[in-house]
């Protein structure tokens, strides 16, 4: 998969920040991408502090794009735009104190069209990475809130996961949507979605508020004139083994072949795929943001360097899909 993203957005100059440019993951992963032709990084953050890091490292810093805030010769421009977008939540001061923290500043870099789509949270929280592109860059139209999805990788093996790392408890509402983005995520990076919505409950054989809340989402969405398969609320075992989907749910479409699981909450979700990658060896890329009108991603604290690379991979070629 992730070759056949870098076919795509190869020697297109497309330029990603990087909200934490001194960090050595990101070093690592922005020479490594600058040096393949692959993108162009911009690495934010304090230009001295950067280029001590990459040499610590034993990196060379040439060619690398580096961009201080406070620094940036179009900062005046920055706030008054921020000042209209928050439309009267900010005023001017809050404006550029939020504009000198990367974090905030790289969103509004790529809003402001300077940049393609930005990569954080190497140490900032997915919180401070989701906060900025709320306010700033918002929603798509037809999206009323912004989730996630984990593409998990083994051998020739390929399944998502999703919401992971945004959506504490999100409600019936939230898990339709949830699933129609992951869905069409899905689709973007070549892969044929077959949808299950998960519990503790396969119809009806359980009760609970969960099971109802899972069970309602997947009512609506059968009724819907979808052109993917879906199906709900599943336990998981009978999600991906055919044997326990023939037992359980025999006239199911997707039961026992689910690649695409709807998690009924954060905790399903973030324990899930962690579970899967730790223990099940599957390589986990994400999370991959869903519903936002820029690229905008988030990278978990404990992510490595190869992780970092191909976050950025995956960030830029969404540049060239229907995000």
């Amino acid at each position: 998969m992730i070759n056949n993203l870098i076919e795509k957005i190869k020697g297109k100059g497309t330029r990603i920040v990087f909200t934490e440019g001194s960090d050595e993951r990101i070093l690592r992963a922005a020479r490594r991408l600058y040096d393949e032709n692959i993108l162009v990084p911009v690495l934010l953050g304090n230009r001295a502090e950067i280029q001590g890091a990459a040499k610590a490292l034993g990196l060379s810093s040439d060619g690398l794009e580096m961009l201080d805030p406070k620094e940036y010769k179009n900062m005046d421009m920055m706030v008054k735009k921020v000042v209209e977008l928050r439309k009267g939540k900010m005023d001017e001061d809050q404006a550029r104190e939020a504009c000198l923290k990367t974090n905030f500043f790289g969103t509004m870099y790529v809003k402001l069209g300077c940049a393609d789509g930005l990569l954080g949270g190497a140490t900032y929280s997915t919180a401070d990475t989701v906060r900025p592109a709320l306010q700033l860059i918002k929603t798509k139209p037809g999206n009323s809130i912004v989730s996630s999805c984990f593409i998990l990788l083994k051998d020739k093996e390929q399944l998502v996961m999703g919401d992971c790392s945004i959506n504490i408890d999100p409600s019936a509402d939230d898990l339709v949507e949830i699933a129609l983005q992951t869905a069409h995520t899905v689709r973007q990076f070549g892969i044929e979605p077959r949808v299950g919505l998960l519990s503790y409950s396969t119809y009806g054989s359980a009760k609970g508020d969960s099971v109802k809340k899972v069970n309602e989402a997947a009512t609506r969405l059968k009724r819907m004139p979808l052109d993917f398969e879906v199906d709900g609320e599943l336990q998981f075992d009978c999600a991906v083994a055919p044997e326990v989907a023939a037992l359980k749910a025999p006239q199911s479409k997707v039961a026992g072949n689910v690649n695409t699981f709807i998690f009924p909450n954060i905790d399903a979700g973030n324990i899930g795929y962690k579970i899967a990658a730790r223990l099940g060896g599957y390589e986990a890329i994400g999370p991959i943001l869903q519903g936002l009108n820029a690229p905008i991603n988030d990278l978990s604290r404990g992510c490595n360097t190869e992780e970092v690379y191909k976050m950025a991979i995956v960030t830029a070629a969404q540049k060239y899909m229907d995000i």
